[in-house]
């Protein structure tokens, strides 16, 4: 896979097909979660991997109703063993470490020619009791996983002028 290149063709997914993901290209979507860095090699993470289409449904209102999560034959949920460890640069340690595995398991999903749509909008509580989530584990990311129905046109993206500054921080 050339990686830039997935990199602009991936778009979030919110049309899925009523088809099944093969479990060898499950596998390797999770192998790329198991495998992405994490501050001082922790880990602290565990992936809930959901296929019982009743539970998937009743993840799309865990999800503020978004309908569409309960179109895909796979739903994951991102969840942090360790929550409140914060980096000396003062970012939350889980957060970051699941941001990271996430992003390394949405690209491999799309090189395995599946769709994903990495959520921020949840509720962590009604997501926690649906997968048996326990105190103080959290829910960092969710994501619906399966074929895309619907293939979305481009986003505009900034220009490079626009976000990246060399030397020195600027804003012109």
């Amino acid at each position: 896979m050339d990686v830039l290149s997935a990199i602009r063709e991936r778009r979030s997914i919110r049309n899925y097909a009523d088809r099944p993901v093969e479990s060898e290209k499950l596998e390797k979507v999770l192998e790329a979660a198991r495998l992405a860095p994490s501050a001082s090699n922790r880990q602290n993470w565990k992936f809930v991997v959901v296929q019982d289409r009743e539970t998937i449904a009743r993840l799309g209102d865990a999800c503020n109703g978004q309908a569409f999560v309960g179109q895909a034959p796979v739903f994951i949920a991102a969840c942090s063993t360790a929550p409140g460890s914060v980096m000396s640069c003062g970012q939350p340690r889980d957060t970051v470490d699941l941001s990271i595995a996430t992003a390394y398991l949405i690209l491999e999903a799309y090189e395995q020619g599946l769709g994903t749509c990495w959520l921020g909008s949840f509720n962590e509580g009604k997501v926690k009791r649906l997968l048996g989530i326990p105190d103080p584990v959290r829910v960092v990311a969710v994501t619906p996983l399966g074929y895309a129905d619907i293939r979305p046109k481009p986003t505009p993206r900034k220009t490079r002028e626009q976000i990246i500054s060399f030397e020195t921080y600027r804003d012109d």
